[in-house]
């Protein structure tokens, strides 16, 4: 970014924080891709907690962007294992948070398996968690018993523009790498699984460049919803996996099985819009197949008769050209930080809550004077 530009955005975030500061910080732990804008919305959260940790999503770090952070909190390495027992996850927080008011930022639920431990054995105060991504909210609403609440911003008015735009940028990156060794979407047919907001966005941009699409969800409201607006709707999974030239993965949970793989017709590309060990099952792929790298960020899965071709490791393809979806995202990290503040007075009940619609008027409203240019 400009100079001038992160000036800008420093001066936005610090309007909306004069907004959201609670009167009380709380100490923060923020689990967020470190991409090259990134340090402004750390230096927010700073500005409206005290943040204690980085933890950053693994397949999206700048290095620029993790120099500048580590100025600021200390990077700690994320895992899906890292909280996925209850001791380490306990011993974890001690270390770094004993006694004090906590406040977690998430995106992807990674916090969710030893949620209840933590709030029943941590020496200091959960006050709750922010969630940033429907996969993330998926994960804390399908808790037997939240112990503590969630403020979600996944499906909030103000994340429509980004995830109409990651959706875009999906379909970028994936015509991109394709085109990098000679081939081309045309002529591939797609099958889109998933058609939540990401899913729907990617179909609709395929099918505005020529492609023909095929929709799969397991949600029938999701599935009339597509054939509403035109596309044709698989009734018969393995048959549309077989017939695709092109499989996208936009569920934000396991799309593809191991036994899913050999159904793809041979030379098929499968991209995702997430993390791989959320969206493929590549572990329990037969070890039958080899794989061989095709290319930049292409690798080519083959067995006797059959191949097909992943899209960067099968991790979230736009992440290789910066996934930008321009200042649109710094709608949701203003959010986030009106969420903070709510957490911080510590009168919500345990579930799942949303920012109040007054609080997302006022920050559309502070957007748009800021970036509405």
């Amino acid at each position: 970014m400009e100079s001038f530009e992160v000036a800008r955005l420093d001066t936005y975030f610090s309007k909306i924080t004069s907004h959201f500061r609670p009167e009380e910080l709380p100490t923060s732990f923020l689990v967020t891709h470190l991409l090259p804008e990134r340090p402004s919305f750390v230096r927010a959260v700073n500005a409206a907690s005290t943040l204690k940790a980085v933890l950053p999503k693994p397949k999206s770090i700048a290095p620029t962007a993790k120099r500048e952070v580590e100025a600021i909190a200390q990077c700690d390495d994320l895992s899906r294992e890292l909280f996925a027992d209850a001791d380490k996850t306990v011993e974890y927080f001690e270390n770094r948070a004993a006694n004090e008011r906590v406040v977690l930022l998430d995106v992807g639920g990674y916090f969710a398996p030893t949620l209840t431990a933590l709030q029943e054995r941590f020496s200091g105060t959960l006050l709750g968690v922010v969630e940033d991504t429907e996969n993330g909210h998926k994960r804390y609403a399908e808790l037997d018993k939240l112990p503590c609440p969630v403020v979600s911003v996944a499906r909030s008015p103000l994340k429509d523009p980004e995830d109409f735009l990651v959706g875009q940028s999906v379909v970028f990156s994936t015509e991109a790498l394709m085109r990098g060794r000679g081939d081309i979407l045309h002529g591939r047919p797609a099958l889109v699984i998933g058609f939540g907001k990401l899913g729907s966005s990617i179909a609709r941009l395929l099918h505005a460049k020529g492609v023909q699409v095929t929709v799969y969800d397991i949600d029938p409201i999701r599935r009339t919803q597509a054939l509403s607006q035109g596309f044709t709707v698989a009734r018969d999974r393995d048959k549309a996996l077989h017939n695709a030239g092109l499989v996208l993965c936009a569920t934000g949970a396991l799309s593809l099985r191991a036994e899913d793989f050999s159904t793809l017709r041979n030379g098929a590309f499968v991209a995702t819009v997430t993390s791989s060990e959320d969206e493929l099952d590549l572990a329990a792929l037969p070890a039958v197949y080899q794989r061989n790298a095709d290319g930049a960020h292409i690798t080519r899965y083959q067995t006797t008769g059959h191949y097909f071709y992943l899209l960067n490791g099968g991790n979230a393809v736009n992440f290789l050209h910066g996934a930008s979806v321009g200042p649109f995202i710094f709608l949701v990290q203003a959010e986030i930080l009106a969420a903070i503040r709510m957490l911080a007075r510590a009168d919500l009940p345990a579930g799942v809550h949303e920012v109040p619609a007054a609080d997302r008027t006022l920050i559309a409203d502070t957007w748009l004077t800021y970036f509405n240019r």
